[in-house]
C-alpha cells in the first residue's frame, strides 16, 4: 500500500482517489473550495484537505511528504504546474503528473521534467499509468497471441544520458519509439535518454515484473 496525494476534486480527481482506494492505497484529495467533496462517494475514507494545492502547509497536511505519487488535476494549467514542482522539488515525490489545458505549453513542461497529460485527450487512465508503474506494464498494445505487448518503461533516473540500446540490453527489450517534448521518435543507434522522455517499448509478457525490476534501478557498470 501506498500513500497517494491529489490536487483538484473535480470529475477526474475524484475518479482517481476512487480508483486508488479500491487498489488498497490511502489518499488524500486537496481542493480549494470544500463543497467539491461532494463528488467522493459516501464511503470514501480518505483524506479531504480544504487549501491551496501548492501550499506547502496545504500539502503537509495532505501526507505529502510520505506521498508516492502526486497528481495535480485542478482546472488550472498554471496551479497545477506550481503544485507539481513543490511536490517535486520541495517534497522529492518520486512520481508526479500534472494536467495541463493548453497543448502549446507541453513542451515546456517536459523540459522541466515534468510529466504531463493535454486535457485534450484526458482521461483518469493517463493519470493512473503515470503514478503507478504496474500500470505502464499493462500495455497499450498486445499482438494475438498475448505474449508480447507495447508498454511504457518506468525508468530510474540513473538511465538520463545512457543510450536506448543499452536500455534494451539490459532488460532484453526493443524499443519502439520515444515520446519527446510530446512527439513521437524513433531512436537511433545513438539516441540516448533524456530526462522527461517515456519510452514504449515490446516486452515479453511474463518478463513484465523482471524488467520492471530492472529498470527501477540504476545501470550496472556494464551499461555505464
Amino acid at each position: 500500500m501506498a500513500h497517494f496525494v491529489i490536487m483538484g476534486c473535480g470529475r477526474v480527481g475524484a475518479t482517481l482517489a476512487h480508483t486508488l482506494e479500491d487498489a488498497g492505497h490511502s489518499v488524500a484529495i486537496i481542493d480549494q473550495d470544500d463543497r467539491a467533496f461532494r463528488r467522493l462517494r459516501q464511503g470514501f475514507t480518505g483524506r479531504k484537505v480544504t487549501g491551496v494545492g501548492f501550499d506547502r502547509e496545504t500539502l503537509k497536511q495532505a501526507g505529502v511528504g510520505e506521498a508516492y505519487a502526486f497528481a495535480a488535476v485542478s482546472s488550472g494549467d498554471n496551479s497545477n504546474i506550481l503544485a507539481t514542482r513543490v511536490a517535486r522539488e520541495t517534497f522529492h515525490v518520486p512520481h508526479v503528473v500534472a494536467r495541463i489545458y493548453d497543448p502549446g505549453r507541453a513542451e515546456i513542461y517536459q523540459r522541466l521534467g515534468i510529466p504531463t497529460v493535454a486535457a485534450v485527450r484526458w482521461s483518469a487512465d493517463q493519470v493512473l499509468r503515470r503514478i503507478l508503474p504496474e500500470q505502464h506494464l499493462a500495455g497499450d498494445f498486445r499482438e494475438p497471441s498475448g505474449r508480447l505487448v507495447l508498454a511504457e518503461l518506468d525508468l530510474d533516473a540513473g538511465w538520463v544520458g545512457h543510450r536506448i540500446s543499452s536500455i534494451e540490453k539490459a532488460a532484453d527489450v526493443r524499443v519502439a519509439y520515444v515520446t519527446r517534448f510530446g512527439e513521437g521518435l524513433l531512436p537511433g543507434a545513438g539516441t540516448a535518454y533524456q530526462d522527461g522522455d517515456t519510452v514504449h517499448a515490446m516486452l515479453q509478457v511474463d518478463r513484465s515484473a523482471q524488467i520492471a525490476q530492472i529498470l527501477a534501478k540504476a545501470p550496472a557498470k556494464e551499461y555505464q
